[in-house]
Parts: structure tokens; C-alpha cells; sequence
């Protein structure tokens, strides 16, 4: 853990933008042999022999993506690096290197951005990538964070989204909803904190919730877990916007149809009992939540056998002929349209 600065605040302006990003990154080490360059000179070198470049990025903004009321620094650099190297691992690849970037306001001081930092860089020590570049700069709002992960696989292997064939099985990995729940108890002990700063929460019952909300994992080990079945996907995506979000874009993008059993959706016991706290169908939890970041993947009829009992997948649906729709089948043996309602589905919800 790093040392806790929280009685010391050292301005940023105090170092200059460059002594900023000498301070934040001088510690990170370089552990992929594809890094020529890492951080230091005008760009990053970097060689990826006869392989494929993979690259995604995304971009973080104080009050939309994260609330710092409950959502530590630490905590935050290492989600900021997971939810990039989640696309790359849906690529079926292998990540290797990332840019980090960050605007903030001078309410922020050094010692915060340590515990940034150190997330990060915990991240890149955890899954041997390397932090390769970014940029600082001032925000007027608050903190910005946008992460670029460059990945690499060879040209047979990369996974698309547009691969699955009718009758192709549809998998997930781990479990779904719990992430969205850990959401839901940190809000409510926000809301308990502002009407009575005194107030301490007691949160040991959600332990693996607001795990997987504040400090979730992106799925490396799948490739391998794939590899050694001897099982290559037909398509591929994380679920980062909700699994019924992912189903209608592999379905989009396959040009194919899909039954996805309610029964068949994999829920940690701890989602179904705060589902029913909060009032809410652990269905709907799995389907809409988000920020789960598993992987939903198809694979051949054939393949079944080598995948079925696996603790690491759940087969949940199978693709059907584009005309027969995306649907849910429900416990009752009932089909619906299976719609992407996303993170607002609980907003509007009775």
C-alpha cells in the first residue's frame, strides 16, 4: 500500500507538467520485450514482430463514470486500466502496453494523484503491462482520466463480433449483476452519508459486490482457459453495458437471431438476496446492469462437449435464423424481446 500523505497536500503546480509525469510514472517497470521505449522521449517505441496490433481506448469523466465519494483513487486507476484491457482480452489478445491521460482540477493534490497512480500502476504489475506515455493537463470540473491499451495476437486467432452462425452456442464467463448492485449499496450509503455525516456502514454482507463494482478484473485467462479445450470462439465481446447490450451487438453484427434462457444466467447467490433487498428482479440485474466485464462469446454446436461442467462458462442461449429475433426465454417457457435497457433501466423502474 502507499504511504498514507492524506494530512500532506502538495500542489501540482509545485513540479511543472513534465516534473509531474517524472514523479507519477518514474517507478513503473518495463516487463514486456515488445517495449523498445517506454515513457521519457517524444513518442513510444514499440515492436510487435509478425503480429497483430491491438488497440482500444477509453475515456473517464468525474460525476458520469465514477463518484469519488466512494470510489477510491487506488481503486479507480486500477478499474480505469481494467476496462480497457477487457476490450483487448474480447479480442481474444494479449495486452501489452497502455497511455495513460489525465486532466484535473487544483483541487487535487499530488499526494491524490499518487493514489491514482498506484492503482495503475498496480494494474500494470498485476497483468505485466507496461505504461508507455499520456499526457496531463487542467481541468475546469474535476478529473478525466482516458486510457489507450494496445494489445497483440496472431492474425488466426483475433476474435470479431460478426462470427456467430445460427446454432452456435452462446457462453459467458463468471457471473453476472453483482457489479450493478455494488453500485447500488455504495449510492445508498452516499444518500445515508449526506443527511448524517456520522453515520458508518456496514457493508461486510456486500463484501463481493462492491468488489466487483470498485476493484473488478478483466477476464486474461480466458484465451488460455479457450486454448487448452482447444476451443476458438466464433465471436466475441465484454460485458461492460449489460449482457442483453452485448447479445443485440453480436447478434447486429453476425446478421443472426438469439434465445438466451433466464434460467441459465449465472448469479452469484449474493445478487439474488440483495436483488430482493432493493426490490428488484435478479434477471433484470443480470441482463442490464453492467460493468461485469466478462466475456459473452459464441462457440460451434460441436465444441459443446468440451465445454460443458466447465466452472469457468455458462452456456446461457444459442443463436438462431435472424427472423426469429433476439428473445428471452423466460422460466415460464415464455419468449420476449430481449431489449438493451442499460444502466437507466433501474432509473425508471416502479
Amino acid at each position: 500500500m502507499i504511504e498514507d500523505k492524506s494530512q500532506s497536500r502538495t500542489s501540482i503546480s509545485e513540479l511543472g507538467e513534465f516534473g509531474l509525469i517524472k514523479h507519477l510514472t518514474e517507478h513503473f517497470k518495463v516487463s514486456q520485450t515488445s517495449t523498445i521505449k517506454a515513457v521519457g522521449d517524444d513518442a513510444a517505441v514499440l515492436d510487435h514482430t509478425n503480429k497483430k496490433t491491438l488497440i482500444t481506448t477509453d475515456l473517464l469523466l468525474e460525476g458520469i463514470h465514477f463518484n469519488l465519494t466512494y470510489m477510491p483513487l487506488k481503486h479507480l486507476g486500477y478499474k480505469a486500466v481494467m476496462v480497457n484491457l477487457s476490450d483487448i482480452f474480447a479480442m481474444n489478445g494479449e495486452a501489452t502496453q497502455i497511455t495513460v491521460s489525465i486532466a484535473v482540477s487544483n483541487r487535487f493534490p499530488l499526494e491524490a494523484l499518487e493514489e491514482l497512480y498506484a492503482g495503475i500502476q498496480l494494474a500494470c504489475d498485476t497483468y505485466a503491462i507496461d505504461l508507455i506515455g499520456g499526457d496531463t493537463t487542467s481541468s475546469q470540473t474535476g478529473l478525466l482520466i482516458s486510457i489507450t491499451a494496445l494489445g497483440t495476437a496472431n492474425e488466426e486467432d483475433i476474435v470479431y463480433r460478426d462470427g456467430a452462425k445460427e446454432n452456435d452456442l452462446l457462453v459467458v464467463t463468471g457471473d453476472l449483476g453483482a457489479a450493478y448492485l455494488g453500485f447500488q449499496v455504495l449510492e445508498r450509503e452516499r444518500q445515508v452519508f449526506d443527511v448524517n455525516p456520522n453515520a458508518q456502514p456496514d457493508l461486510d454482507e456486500y463484501t463481493y459486490l462492491i468488489e466487483r463494482q470498485l476493484k473488478p478484473e478483466a477476464r486474461k485467462d480466458v484465451s488460455k482457459l479457450l486454448k487448452d479445450l482447444d476451443v476458438k470462439p466464433t465471436s466475441m465481446i465484454d460485458v461492460s453495458d449489460g449482457l442483453s447490450s452485448e447479445i443485440i451487438h453480436l447478434c447486429q453484427s453476425s446478421n443472426v437471431g438469439c434465445n438466451v434462457y433466464e434460467d441459465k444466467l449465472p448469479l452469484d447467490p449474493q445478487v439474488i438476496s440483495t436483488s430482493e433487498e432493493f426490490n428488484m428482479d435478479s434477471t433484470v440485474v443480470a441482463l442490464n446492469g453492467g460493468e461485469d466485464y466478462e466475456l459473452l462469446f459464441t462457440v460451434a454446436q460441436t465444441d459443446f462437449d468440451k465445454i460443458k461442467g466447465n466452472p469457468n462458462f455458462s452456456i446461457v442461449g444459442h443463436m438462431t435464423d435472424k427472423s426469429e429475433g433476439i428473445n428471452l426465454v423466460t422460466r415460464a417457457n415464455q419468449k420476449m424481446e430481449l431489449t438493451a435497457q442499460g444502466w437507466d433501466a433501474f432509473l425508471k423502474k416502479e
